[in-house]
């Protein structure tokens, strides 16, 4: 009689627990409690915002799918999540697309904050933080016997960027560097071209580009929502893949500008595009080849605030590289490898230098002997003709008389 009535508790039991997660992966000894903090996952992308929920204490509290939606839309099937149960356990997924935020009630906030920017200064740092909550609807009746559920998230995005490129000789290449807390570095990548229509990218000769050759470059965001621009704020170039390389040269800083280097679009879309003169770097004196890195401090900024953070520019003051803007040891740096030009002139030493002196040395010594001799001859030859008149005139003959020959008599 024991017997059967512990088989009927455990059939009870049983029944019960298959009723409470009928078809779910979950299991009764773990999840019949109510949500926690730990239920929720926040996964922040450049396109979209992923929201993984702990199923089964939902179910548990009482709760379908159908009855947890985002900000309180719950009458909007767009808002609402769907169920992954090929999982352990079960989860109810929510994906917010970063274009349509707002269709769901989810709120975007710029805001400016003290701290360290791009190139290490410290400065206003503008960050973009996206927020909602899933929740369940309130009950139509005073009091309910049920929990409410609500879950809260949010994404916050620094809003600049270093990205670099260092390689003339091929395509640049976008590399996502950290995508923990929401980064859109990996959308933003610096290519060069060979012309001003920017749909030629640059091919490096073997031997190297001639110095002066004009090189376009176009830091550009892919797969990245619209509402965002790209604000170049300070462009540089290095002799080493470092960035933070103490010798360094400014293409352009705000309003300072290298007088080879034309800014073509700055802030107004999605690419900004500049153009430079390739040159060399003074330290590279006994090589033939040169190695240029280029870097740039790249913000994101919507259109109404890029508008505000572009510089008023007034005189151009002169750069000193000991002043120049540095980028921080934890900025994120999209790299690519070496700029090569090519120098025009072949180094010479002090000995070939000294040869070449002295050949010139006898070279004039030679001349000035011809000149001398020449100059000298003249004045001799001069002297000779005089002299030869002087003479024909002494020797001419006196006036003839005729005499009459006797033979012809």
């Amino acid at each position: 009689m024991e017997l059967i009535c512990i088989l009927f508790l455990l059939i009870n039991g049983m029944s019960l627990a298959v009723t409470q997660f009928n078809g779910y992966n979950c299991d009764p000894a773990v999840h019949s409690r109510f949500p926690g903090d730990r239920d929720i996952s926040v996964y922040c992308g450049v396109q979209t915002i992923t929201l993984k929920i702990n199923f089964c204490p939902v179910l548990y509290s009482g709760y379908a799918d159908s009855d947890l939606a985002l900000n309180g839309r719950h009458a909007d099937v767009h808002c609402r999540g769907f169920i992954n149960n090929s999982t352990f356990p079960t989860l109810l997924l929510f994906s917010v697309s970063l274009s349509t935020l707002e269709a769901c009630g989810n709120t975007l906030v710029v805001s400016a904050i003290q701290g360290n920017n791009a190139y290490g200064n410290v400065s206003l740092v503008q960050i973009g933080s996206i927020s909602g909550y899933i929740d369940t609807p309130d009950p139509p009746t005073i009091i309910s016997y049920l929990p409410g559920l609500l879950y809260k998230f949010s994404c916050s995005y620094p809003l600049e960027y270093l990205v670099n490129n260092s390689q003339l000789a091929s395509s640049s290449v976008a590399i996502s560097v950290k995508d923990n807390n929401g980064t859109f570095v990996s959308t933003l990548s610096l290519i060069l071209y060979n012309d001003s229509s920017f749909n030629q990218q640059l091919s490096v000769p073997m031997a190297g580009l001639p110095l002066k050759t004009r090189v376009f470059a176009a830091v550009r965001a892919t797969n990245l929502d619209r509402r965002w621009n790209v604000l170049m704020d300070y462009c540089y170039s290095t002799p080493s893949g470092n960035p933070n390389d103490a010798t360094r040269y400014d293409l352009f800083f705000r309003c300072q500008k290298d007088p080879q280097t034309t800014v073509f679009e700055n802030g107004k879309s999605q690419l900004g595009r500049f153009a430079f003169e390739v040159f060399r770097f003074v330290k590279h004196k006994n090589q033939k080849m040169s190695t240029v890195f280029l870097h740039c401090v790249t913000k994101l900024c919507r259109e109404d605030d890029c508008v505000m953070l572009m510089p008023i520019c007034g005189k151009r003051r002169k750069r000193e590289e000991s002043v120049s803007p540095g980028p921080s040891p934890g900025d994120a740096v999209i790299t690519a490898g070496p700029i090569i030009t090519r120098g025009d002139e072949t180094p010479t030493n002090n000995s070939q230098l000294a040869l070449a002196g002295g050949s010139s040395f006898q070279l004039d010594t030679v001349g000035s002997a011809l000149v001398s001799g020449l100059v000298l001859l003249g004045f001799i030859s001069l002297g000779f003709f005089l002299l030869s008149v002087r003479l024909l005139r002494r020797a001419s003959p006196a006036t003839l008389t005729a005499t009459c020959n006797p033979s012809f008599k």
